[in-house]
């Protein structure tokens, strides 16, 4: 395995995939995702993941997406990676997206496996590879099988890999002896997908977060993942330890989106936790049990 060291300046290694935030009218909020962006870059963030999930990219207009990209680019470009989420379950559509977000000078792009189509392995690789060789930036790829239906498997993912422009995997499947293989057989960046597993994904080899949660403790993040790489392994499980309940608050009670906004909303970060449907915000019993979760790690807001 080469050494992956080079290519963390290009895409970082704590990444937050960024909310989109709404207006009261439901209107993306364009300056309150700068302010966000730059709130998250100064908290040690050096890479942000923008309208991919947690971005409620499939409820976003390609205008709204390509609006997004140059609003977060405009805040913080030069000083964190911008990671442009274009992936779709039409190759045509995710080709014209990833080409137009390309042109933005976004940093990268984060392709999610085609979902609902249900594509063989063939067309996952078809499917991957046509998009990255449609553009000239980095492409990581998502692999969580737990929304798109189908995991990208290992023989697909070392074939991917010899694509010069698929450098990096987000891993959402936590299955870590199949990412041992890949990594053990390519140079493929990997980086975990699942918030509070962040440091035993290290721990095997990855490079680090894109995560959810690192929009309510950013810096605690950024501590766990210096820890992991000067070898103090107390000191990161300390911290992974008092992330838990947090991590339990943003991504086991709601959809992540959902508490990410209500909590940065108890923060003061955001005005308001509007998401858009099919997507809805907390009822009063799921808003009581975030808060417990918070309070166990004694985060309180009134």
């Amino acid at each position: 395995m080469a050494d992956s060291s080079a290519h963390i300046p290009a895409l970082g290694t704590l990444l937050t995939a960024m909310v989109t935030p709404f207006t009261k009218d439901g209107a993306v909020d364009y300056d309150q995702a700068a302010a966000l962006a730059s709130k998250l870059v100064d908290d040690g963030c050096d890479g942000l993941v923008v309208t991919g999930t947690t971005g409620e990219t499939s409820t976003l207009t390609d205008e709204e997406n390509l609006g997004m990209f140059r609003a977060v680019k405009d805040a913080v470009g030069g000083r964190a990676a911008i990671i442009a989420g274009t992936g779709t379950n039409d190759t045509a559509h995710s080709v014209h997206l990833s080409q137009q977000a390309a042109a933005l000078g976004v940093d990268g792009l984060l392709l999610v496996t085609p979902y609902y189509n249900k594509p063989s392995q063939a067309g996952v690789q078809a499917h991957f590879e046509t998009v990255a060789s449609a553009v000239d930036v980095p492409v990581m790829l998502y692999d969580i099988p737990g929304r798109s239906s189908i995991a990208i498997e290992p023989d697909t993912m070392i074939r991917l890999a010899e694509h010069p422009n698929i450098v990096a995997v987000k891993d959402a499947k936590a299955d870590m002896v199949a990412a041992a293989r890949v990594m053990a057989e390519t140079d493929l960046l990997f980086y975990s997908g699942d918030d509070g597993l962040t440091l035993p994904w290290m721990a095997l080899g990855a490079v680090g977060l894109v995560g959810v949660t690192t929009h309510v403790a950013t810096r605690r993040f950024r501590e766990l993942i210096d820890a992991v790489n000067a070898n103090d392994l107390g000191t990161a499980r300390k911290i992974n330890f008092e992330l838990l309940p947090v991590v339990r608050a943003t991504m086991s009670r709601v959809q992540g989106a959902v508490a990410a906004k209500q909590i940065l909303k108890w923060q003061g970060v955001l005005p308001n936790s509007i998401v858009r449907l099919p997507l809805v915000e907390p009822d009063e019993a799921e808003i009581e049990t975030i808060r417990g979760d918070l309070a166990e790690a004694g985060l309180v807001y009134s």
